[in-house]
Formats: C-alpha cells, structure tokens, sequence
C-alpha cells in the first residue's frame, strides 16, 4: 500500500472496524486490497512499457517545461498587427525614401466625423488631391504640398501627373504559383484523402513562375493562396505579396519572403463544400463523401477529432498549472495531423470556406455553432444573396461573400447566380469581396470584377473596397494594407485612369515602398477624372417588357443609323410597329407614335448601337458547361456535325446574353471539327421567324492542343488530315451524294463558298496555317481562312496580314493558361500593347470572340478594353464592330438591319452603363424597366 501511495494512484485507506464483523470478512478486504495494488502495478508497468504514461521521475524535465511554454502558444488569441512602428518589417535596407507628387488619392476610409450609417451609403468617400510620402517601407505623409527639403537626402520622386492613386489590389482568393508555368503540373490540390488540413500552400509556392509578375502588373499586391477545392478541408493557406527578387526590391528567391506579415499574426485555411469533394472521392461503396449528407459527416468527425486533441492538451496545461510540468506523468498530446485544425477551432486559424448552395451554406453555419468556430469568407459563395440570414447565424459573426462579378451558371452549383449577388448582400449589411480563383480568372484584372460589380448596382466605395480595404480586413491586415494612410504599408498603385473604369492599367507599382517595374509601360490615353459614382446604377432595373411602340429620348450618341439630321439636346429615336421610323429630333413621328399609346424611355445620356455578335462559343448549344445534359455534346474526331442540328434555345445562358446586347451568335459545334451557325440569342425555338438567320456559316476546325487524341495524336496529324481533304476536295471530281459530309464541305471551303475557321493560338501552328493556305491556292482553291483564338497571332501579325488571314481573338487577352499560349502579352505596364494592337497595326482584319460561354455577357467591355487601350488605333464605333460588323464582313456576310440595335444607359465600353432596350428586327422592343 505505501508503494502504491508514492504514485499517487490510490487514496489513503483506514479500517472502520465494527463489532459485527469477523476476521474472515477482514482477510476478503485484505485479499481485495492487494488485488487492487497488483492491477495497479501492471496497469502503470504497461504504461511504461508503451511510453503513454511514465513516472515523473522518468520523463524529461527539458521536454516538459518545453510542452508547458506550448501552452501558452495554445492559448493565445491572435490579434490584427495595428499600431505605430518606424519600420515596415518587410522593408528592404537600401530601398529610397519616395515621394509621390501630384496625386489624386483613394484613401480607402470616409472622411473624419462621417457615421457609420453614413459611411455605409458612400457619404464621406472622395478622391482626394494630395502628395504621399513613403520612408522604411511605411506611408508616411499624405498631405498637400510636401516640402522635398524636409524629406531625406536620396528621396525619389515620382509625378503622378494628377492620375488615380490607391492601395494595392488585395486578392484572397488565388491559386498563384502554385502550379508551373502553362498549367503543364498542378500542386494545388492535396488528393490523397478528403480530410488533409495538415498541408500548407506554401509548400507549392513556385516564386519563379512568371504569373506572379503578370497578376502584379494589374496593380495586385497582395493575394491569399489558398490550397483548391478538391478536398472538405484542402489545408493551410498563406497571405503573400507579389515582390519576388532582387528585381522587385527583395533579397532572395523564396516563398518565406513573399509572406505578406512576417510576424504570422494570423493563420488561414482552406475548406470546401458540395459539388468539388463528393466529385473527387464519391465511390458507391468504396469511399466518401458521396453526398452532401457524408460530406457534413466528413466535417463532424474532422471537428470531433481536432476538438478531442484539444481537450486533451487544455487538460494536460490545467494540469501543469496546477501541479507544475515537472510533475506531470506525460507528455503534452500533440499530433501534427490535427495540429492545424486545432488551432482553427481555437481560433487561431481565419477559416475560408468554397461553399455554393443553401444546403451547404446552412450546414457550414450549423458546423460553425456546434463546434464553436468562425468562417471568414464564403468562397464562390452564388446563393449568398438568397440567404443572408443564414449567414448571420454564423458563430462570432456573418461571413464575407467572396464572389465573381458574373462568371456563372457553369455548374449546378452557379446557376442560381445573380449578377446582383453584391449589390444584394450588402443592402443586407453583409460584405462582398471580388477574386480571381487564378487561374479560373486571370488575377491581373481582378479589379475588372470589381467594376462590373459596380455596373450591376454595388455602390462605388463598396465595389473598390471590394478588392481593396474589404479583403484586407478579411485577412486580419486591416491596419496594414487596404488603404493609403499614414502607418500602412507603401503597397501603391498609380493608375492610368479610375481603377473601375474599363481598360484601367497601373502606371507603377510600389510594394513595400520598392518599385515593381523598371521602365513601365504607360498608355497614351487622355487623362480622365475618377468615376463620378452613379447612385441610379442601383435601380437594376431587371423587368423586360415587349413594346411595338416606343420612343426613346436623350440620345446623345449614335453608332448606327446614320443621320443627316442634328439635334442639340440630344436624339429622338421613335419606334412604330416594331420598326425605326425617325432618329433625329421627329416631331411629327413623336406625335403619331403618341397616339398610338408608344411608351416614352427618357434616358440620360443615351447610345444607340449596333448589336453584338457573339461568336465561337458554345453559347446555344451549351446551358451548363459541367453538366453534358444541359449540352449538345462533343463532337469527336470521326464525326462530322452542324451545330444547327443541336441549337437549345430558351435558356439562362441565352437571356443573359441577350440582355446585354448580345443579339446574335454563330456557334460551330462543341469539338474537334464541323459547320457553325448564325441564330438570334432572343428567341424562344428554331421555328420561330428569324430565329436562325443563316444554318451554315463557316467550317470549323480545332487545332488548340485540345485536338489531340486517341486518333488524332498530334497537331500535325490534325494538320496533315485536313491538309489530304482540302486538296483532295479540290482534285477530285468525284460528285459527292451526302450533301452534308465532311467532303462536301471541304468543297466549299476550296470554292470560297465557305470560310474555313481553325481554333489556334500557337505561332509555330498559325504558321502552317498560312503555308496550308499558299498550298491550296497553288492547287487551285480559293478558300478564306480564319484564325479563332490567336493568343500569340501578334507573333506573325505581318505574316497573317499578306496573307490575307483574319483573325477573331478569343479571348481578348490571353494569358498563357496552356503551352500553346504561353506567348501572350499581358499588356502595360509589362509590355507595349496587346495582340490586338499589334495585328491592327499590321493590317489585319480583327474581331474579339468567346472562349468561355460565360463571357459573352462580357462582349462590349471588351471591346471597351481594345478602344480605351488602343492609343488612338480605333473610334468607338470601330471598337463595337469588333463585336459585330468585322466578323461578318471577315465570313463574307452582309447583316446588318436598322431594326436590330441596342439601347445602352451611358457609353456601352465603360463599365457604368447598361442596356435598356433590344430590338432583333423581329418587330418587336424588349426594354428594361
């Protein structure tokens, strides 16, 4: 008994002796007793002997006192870096005071006294005029005027020349660097279980691969790299900053000295819900989540276990409080596995979670309130806006929505999605954040989903906080990065114009007060004054109406429907029985349209244009591109096709279109090879009048790197096999009976009765293209050739000029996600003009197409990017033909109508104006109202 006393294992015994009992009863309690102490020796010399539970005497005193300062590490509650300091901890000795000049300042903050309810609805918000000083890293001077003699010997200065000046673009949403160079290998994604919270992005950070320079030329700075979304819980992330090297004003090469807070006040993670994980891991029988259901489990049991480590290591610290480590009997639990997850539900750890529907949404909020954890951000996040409620009874608070502006209806998941999904959520008091997911989006134009934000009704202040002050505070580096003031860091971006403008570039970039570009390219553009917020973007104004009559004032710009007639307060456009009958100022029209009941649409500053053509997508013919359903199907290499046959009319995809301009498409089939047709985005079937204008437009042919398979095992097999059917189609006499084979087609493309259109963008390949040509013609042909895609056609621009080979960039700007891309030009401030540039300047025929369906709704702003990026090669009237005139007149085609336009509500390439009617000459207006 004493031995077992010296454990402290067994309590202190005395004998109650009673008169009643005998010696027997008291030899059962002795026998009793000593059974007692011999499980407990054998109980403790198994501990021993399995090392779970040692004597005190024989642990570590060094270790134990090394797990107790653990302790205080668990215990600690993170705080957001705030406060004075008189050095950025990132500075670079070396780097030169700087003083910015001239400035027209974004500060990110209401002016001083503004409410909070004010500041809300945009009261206290303005572009201001001042100098900004920058010393150690740190902003430390925004005022008028600063005396450059008070500033230290060696202070550079930069004149901003009175141009846009904000923080620098903060991103929390990318997958930057974590792949190689043209998506060739991926380390996004752990995949080897659905639980592996123990991973950590950094790990796959590549500081070498060239978009990290390409994302920072669009004024980011700072990016969130998260692990993907294969997995319920993908990992660690890392908030780092896009200075790389020397050449950036760094010291080394290395994913440690890109990270955004040296000191690690913060840590982040990446969870997942729905479609991604149940995809990647459901195996009937074999593996889950197989469904939403296994998928809460996943979580659950994930929470219970990190939840149960906890529990063991606060007991063990109590503990050690109580009775001092050195007299602990075990070691502190720890397990690596569970380590990351466990400081998250200490909240240690700021939780990102992709989540898209309702289900999922709620199902996190309940996670969140049984295991008492809080979720910054839901990522992606489309049916936010149905349920911010639902978001609200999130525990320690309301999460952000980190969202896409309009790249929906892509999966099940996205197609509730609204475009209005921001303005709604923070009408709710919930905020909405913009990312990239890069390299789903191209980073470098992040803010371009910001601007299209603000399009669709987000105020101003909330759409540029959206990429800016938002996100950081997001991250916990609300008092560090986000905004220009005194104490934050010198993360500065000097714009060529307002940042939500369309078209905007950086003109420099500081990170940490180091410049990120030797000799940046700047624009020639006139200098513009910061958007002039538009409170009335905030009436959508989402309601379609059909009208016969209707007459629209306040026109103040025609691209169409030439006039001789002047008018000085602004056009009258006057629409009777569907059809245009005056522009102009139409008195007389004005009064008999009256008296046929028209209905009167007083604009502001109205534009009356042509309607846009979106052409090589899949739009028509595709509703949601994950779901082979909702689509046509592919056409694979032994199968000829016109996407004619398989148009689908009457969907999302189509009305998105529609109202925004786009009124017509021509679309070959998805695949490797067939016809392409012309239809209107408006109507309800095929039969309907008009509703397909052409059934053959062109011959299609992919020779992206999409094109290789199993049968067509290279490009130049793909190459070679249409090369034998053009010549073929020319030196054969023989009459082909289908009528509606490849052959027969392939005759009509030599006879110029067709244009052949090949999806490309390798230079190597467009040049076999233009021999391919020369060899047809020398055989007799006398085909038109097309070049869809040409993400590095400005290599061989005066190539494709004498050759007479047009060329339909899609998309607009390119940016090296494939091998066959990996030459693309990014634009300025890296490099002087884009593909389109070039190829004008070379003379050739240039329109912008569709690569992705989503995009279409996006037509006129690109064509908005051309114009204002052009340096004066295009009007705007010449830049909406690139969504419109040119691709019909590059396919030999002639449809133009006066009684097919579209009404816009300010310029149709800037991102503050929208449609507010369509006509497709079907007799008919749609308005918006």
């Amino acid at each position: 008994m004493e031995k077992a006393d010296e454990y402290g294992a067994l309590p202190q015994y005395s004998e109650v002796v009673r008169p009643w009992q005998n010696k027997p009863r008291r030899r059962r309690v002795f026998r009793v007793v000593a059974a007692a102490c011999l499980t407990y020796f054998g109980v403790t010399a198994f501990k021993i002997a399995s090392n779970t539970e040692k004597p005190a005497s024989l642990l570590s005193v060094d270790r134990l006192q090394q797990d107790y300062a653990v302790c205080s590490a668990l215990r600690r509650t993170p705080q957001d870096p705030s406060g004075p300091r008189e050095t950025n901890q990132r500075w670079m000795n070396g780097t030169k005071p700087l003083l910015i000049r001239n400035a027209t300042v974004w500060t990110g903050e209401p002016a001083t006294g503004t409410s909070e309810e004010d500041a809300r609805h945009g009261h206290g918000y303005s572009w201001i005029a001042s100098d900004v000083f920058v010393d150690k890293g740190i902003i430390q001077q925004l005022e008028h005027d600063i005396s450059l003699a008070s500033l230290p010997e060696g202070t550079v200065v930069y004149d901003a020349a009175g141009r846009q000046l904000t923080s620098g673009i903060v991103d929390m949403h990318s997958h930057a660097g974590l792949g190689s160079l043209a998506n060739l290998q991926g380390d996004e994604n752990e995949l080897s279980s659905d639980i592996t919270p123990y991973v950590r992005s950094i790990d796959s950070l590549d500081p070498l691969h060239p978009e990290i320079q390409w994302i920072k030329s669009g004024g980011v700075t700072t990016s969130l790299l998260l692990p993907g979304s294969g997995n319920n819980i993908g990992g660690e992330a890392f908030v780092v900053k896009f200075a790389v090297g020397k050449g950036s004003g760094r010291e080394e090469l290395s994913a440690a000295d890109m990270l955004a807070d040296p000191d690690k006040n913060w840590r982040y993670m990446k969870m997942a819900c729905g479609e991604n994980p149940k995809r990647v891991y459901g195996r009937v029988g074999e593996q889950g989540p197989f469904s939403r259901m296994g998928e809460s489990w996943e979580f659950r049991h994930a929470f219970e276990q990190a939840s149960a480590v906890i529990k063991a290591q606060d007991d063990w610290c109590n503990a050690a409080d109580s009775i001092g480590a050195e007299n602990m009997n075990t070691y502190l639990p720890q397990e690596l596995k569970w380590e990351t997850l466990g400081a998250a539900l200490r909240g240690q750890v700021r939780i990102n979670t992709h989540c898209y529907t309702i289900p999922d949404l709620e199902a996190f909020v309940d996670h969140t309130n049984g295991f008492k954890f809080r979720v910054r951000a839901f990522h992606h996040a489309h049916q936010t806006y149905l349920v911010p409620e639902i978001l609200k009874r999130a525990w320690g608070g309301a999460p952000a929505a980190a969202l896409f502006a309009d790249n929906m209806y892509y999966k099940v998941e996205a197609y509730t999605a609204s475009e209005q999904a921001g303005k709604v959520l923070y009408e709710n008091g919930l905020t909405p954040v913009y990312v990239s997911d890069n390299p789903v989006l191209n980073a470098q134009h992040v803010k371009f989903e910001a601007a299209k934000a603000y399009m669709n009704g987000l105020p101003y202040h909330a759409a540029l906080a959206g990429v800016t002050s938002a996100p950081a505070e997001l991250l916990g580096l609300g008092e560090r990065i986000g905004k220009i003031k005194p104490g934050f860091d010198a993360d500065i971006v000097v714009w060529d114009s307002d940042p939500l403008s369309v078209g905007a570039a950086p003109a420099q970039v500081w990170i940490d007060g180091a410049p990120q570009f030797e000799e940046p390219v700047l624009l020639k553009k006139p200098f513009t004054s910061p958007i002039e917020p538009d409170t009335a973007l905030a009436d959508t104004k989402d309601k379609m109406v059909s009208r016969k009559n209707v007459i629209f004032t306040g026109i103040t710009k025609l691209h169409m429907l030439a006039t001789d007639q002047h008018a000085s307060e602004g056009y009258t456009v006057v629409i009777s029985d569907g059809h245009v009958v005056c522009v102009g100022t139409c008195k007389t029209e004005f009064k008999n349209a009256m008296a046929s009941n028209a209905e009167v649409i007083d604009l502001q500053n109205g534009y009356l244009a042509p309607p846009i053509t979106a052409f090589g997508s899949a739009l028509g013919l595709e509703e949601i591109a994950a779901e082979g359903d909702t689509q046509d199907g592919f056409v694979s290499d032994s199968v000829w096709a016109r996407a004619v046959d398989g148009l689908l009319f009457d969907s999302k995809q189509l009305a998105a279109a529609y109202s925004h301009g786009v009124v017509k498409a021509i679309s070959p089939p998805q695949g490797d090879r067939g016809v392409s047709t012309g239809f209107k985005t408006g109507a309800k079937h095929s039969l309907e009048k008009g509703a397909v204008y052409a059934d053959e437009i062109s011959v299609h042919y992919d020779l992206t790197l999409g094109a290789k398979n199993d049968k067509t095992p290279s490009i130049s097999s793909a190459i070679g096999s249409l090369r034998r059917g053009l010549l073929e189609a020319i030196s054969s006499n023989e009459t082909i009976k289908d009528t509606f084979s490849e052959k027969a087609y392939l005759k009509k493309v030599v006879a110029g009765k067709l244009p052949l259109v090949l999806s490309v963008h390798s230079a190597d390949t467009i040049t076999t293209i233009i021999q391919l040509r020369k060899e047809v013609e020398t055989a007799g042909g006398s085909p038109t050739f097309v070049v869809l895609g040409g993400a590095e056609s400005h290599i061989v621009a005066t190539e494709l000029a004498e050759a007479n080979i047009s060329v339909v960039l899609a998309p607009l700007l390119a940016y090296s996600q494939t091998w066959d891309q990996r030459r693309s030009l990014t634009g300025a401030p890296l490099t002087n003009g884009t593909a389109i540039d070039h190829l004008l300047d070379a003379g050739v025929s240039v329109a912008i197409g569709v690569d992705e369906t989503w995009e279409t709704r996006d037509l006129r702003l690109a064509a908005g990017i051309a114009y204002k990026n052009s340096g004066g090669r295009l009007t705007e009237s010449e830049a909406l033909d690139l969504v419109g005139a040119n691709i019909y007149d590059m396919l030999g085609l002639q449809e133009k109508s006066k009684d097919e336009f579209v009404v816009y509500e300010g310029n149709p390439l800037e991102s503050g104006s929208r449609v507010r009617a369509v006509s497709s000459g079907n007799g008919v207006v749609n308005v918006w109202v």
